[in-house]
């Protein structure tokens, strides 16, 4: 789900569909258009009070937290705090950081051509200062659409004091400033957030003399570059995210920043199944058609691995391994399809196969389990579709379908089967009509593809309670019979 910027440095679009902004082009029509300065905090709150008023959700895509991390996150920005978000890997940290940009005014005032997008009620820098002096009311504005308004940073070991707070600038310099003047200074990227919201993400892997250089922002509101007496007063909203291993570990946040957040929020995995699948359908970018249960069974696996002994919950088990795991059920799909010439590629069990070798990269194992990953995977794997067999298929009576394969050809499937000879392998179809309906029934199988894709899920439970027999042979076909 949460994906790396380039360069590190990014500023995300809203949710919604940009309007016009308003027609105010000078500080004096702006005053004329009764407009009132607030600063960002008092933004979140009152939009967020508006919305919470009116019924709507604040938090599109944000699925699972409904109960548990958004009320304390609500009360959070109510209160007007700085928020630090703990997590394991894949639990949406980022996605509901970058959400929090639907809470700010669409459109909002700026001195134009301000480094900082400051206020025109409320200049901060000398040039701006000077600017507002000099021609009162008609100082020119520009409005700012509060996709401009979040700023992302990755922190990374190498980050430096100039890349948050800012630097001496040579290029001004080299023009003829002198360096005691406050203009050859080049903000770094918290000034730039000014009168915004600005989010670190995996905090901890700051150095710890980086994060002292935060401390001014947390507390005072306002920065102090080195070597200047420049002191400008800022309106900026701190988030941050953090590992909770890397938290107590490899890195940490040290006392007196962690003391300045506000709020400290654990996020989690879904906690239920459905929220699980809904993570799933919503992120996973899909090739082919993948039926809603083959879904279930890649979340079913992905809870199973996060509660499984052998493999380290301490790093966890990302949403990015069931997302990752649904698009390459897709693409086997799909690669299929374009095989065997199918005009719809619909995923299938025979493509959970192709899963665990996929993703047994995405998550590590406790120490002394070297070499028996895939057992533990396929083990896993067989528990999932198991479980969703008994609950899609629990009460159909398939004894006509066990009994036409213990009496006529055995079934054969694989990634070079289409849907329809796997169909058409079925013996005794008249025996076997009845209970092939239900089965379709039960899993609102209506094309060709999903009632295959059905049949083998059928096929595969009756494997796994040792009603029939299943080989694979030497082209990697597998029969059931």
């Amino acid at each position: 789900m949460d994906k790396v910027p380039e360069e590190n440095f990014t500023t995300h679009a809203s949710q919604t569909t940009e309007t016009r902004h308003p027609s105010p082009r000078t500080v004096g029509e702006l005053r004329a258009s009764g407009h009132v300065e607030r600063d960002v905090r008092d933004e979140i709150r009152n939009n967020l009070l508006t919305a919470l008023r009116e019924g709507r959700d604040p938090w599109p895509g944000i699925v699972g937290f409904e109960a548990t991390v958004i009320p304390q996150l609500e009360r959070a920005l109510i209160a007007g705090h700085d928020v630090v978000m703990l997590g394991e890997r894949g639990q949406g940290k980022t996605r509901i950081l970058r959400t929090l940009v639907g809470l700010l005014d669409e459109w909002t005032p700026v001195i134009a051509g301000s480094d900082l997008g400051e206020h025109p009620y409320e200049p901060i820098t000398p040039a701006s200062i000077r600017k507002a002096a000099n021609l009162l009311d008609d100082l020119p504005i520009e409005w700012r659409h509060r996709s401009q308004r979040y700023s992302e940073k990755l922190a990374t070991p190498d980050t430096s004091v100039a890349d948050l707070v800012g630097d001496i600038d040579p290029m001004k310099v080299a023009e003829g400033r002198s360096l005691g003047d406050p203009e050859t200074i080049h903000f770094g990227l918290i000034p730039r957030a000014h009168r915004g919201i600005v989010a670190i993400n995996e905090l901890p892997d700051l150095a710890e003399r980086i994060q002292v250089s935060m401390l001014n922002v947390m507390e005072e509101r306002d920065i102090q570059v080195r070597g200047y007496t420049l002191r400008l007063p800022l309106d900026v909203m701190v988030m941050a995210s953090a590992n909770p291993e890397d938290y107590t570990n490899r890195g940490r946040i040290i006392t007196p920043l962690k003391d300045r957040f506000g709020a400290e929020i654990r996020t989690h995995y879904p906690l239920e199944l459905d929220d699980e699948i809904a993570v799933i359908e919503q992120e996973a970018d899909l090739t082919a058609t993948v039926p809603t249960f083959i879904t279930e069974i890649l979340a079913r696996f992905t809870r199973y691995a996060r509660d499984h002994p052998s493999i380290d919950q301490r790093s966890g088990v990302s949403a990015r391994f069931s997302i990752a795991g649904a698009e390459t059920v897709a693409a086997a799909a799909l690669h299929r399809a374009t095989v065997t010439g199918e005009d719809v590629a619909v995923a299938r069990v025979v493509d959970l196969e192709s899963v665990v070798e996929v993703l047994r990269g995405k998550i590590e194992f406790e120490s002394g389990e070297e070499g028996r990953e895939l057992e533990i995977l396929e083990h896993l794997m067989r528990k999932s579709v198991a479980d969703t067999v008994r609950a899609h298929l629990g009460g159909i009576d398939m004894a006509s379908l066990v009994t036409a394969l213990e009496d006529g050809e055995p079934v054969v499937t694989g990634d070079r089967v289409t849907a329809h000879d796997l169909l058409d392998s079925i013996p005794d179809p008249d025996s076997t009509a009845d209970v092939l309906d239900q089965i379709a029934q039960r899993l609102d199988a209506e094309a060709e593809g999903e009632r295959a894709s059905a049949v083998e899920l059928a096929l595969e439970g009756l494997y796994l309670a040792r009603r029939i027999g299943k080989e694979a042979d030497e082209s990697g076909q597998t029969i059931y019979g």
